[in-house]
């Protein structure tokens, strides 16, 4: 199972540091990271692997919403075929 991560904010130190490090702890892993700094905001944008996840998806998606209240950013996570889903024209 795969899910996206997105995250956007202010720029700061150590954004993709905390969230990476979120996820190591929770065995997920990953596969794809798209990063972009435009006038001082931070975007991006992670296509990560769930199948060796510890938690559960919901605490797994609320634990990342949280970590953002605490760093200043929003993080969001979806489930791949969600997002597919929304996305399609």
């Amino acid at each position: 199972m795969k899910a996206i991560i997105t995250v956007l904010g202010k720029d700061k130190v150590g954004i993709i540091a905390r969230v990476c490090v979120f996820l190591a702890e929770r065995q997920i892993n990953v596969l794809e990271i798209s990063q972009t700094i435009i006038k001082g905001y931070f975007d991006m944008m992670m296509i990560v692997d769930l199948a060796g996840l510890t938690t559960s998806f919901e605490e797994t998606s609320k634990g990342l919403e949280a970590l953002g209240g605490d760093i200043g950013v929003v993080i969001r996570c979806q489930r791949e075929e969600i997002f597919e889903s929304m996305h399609r024209i």
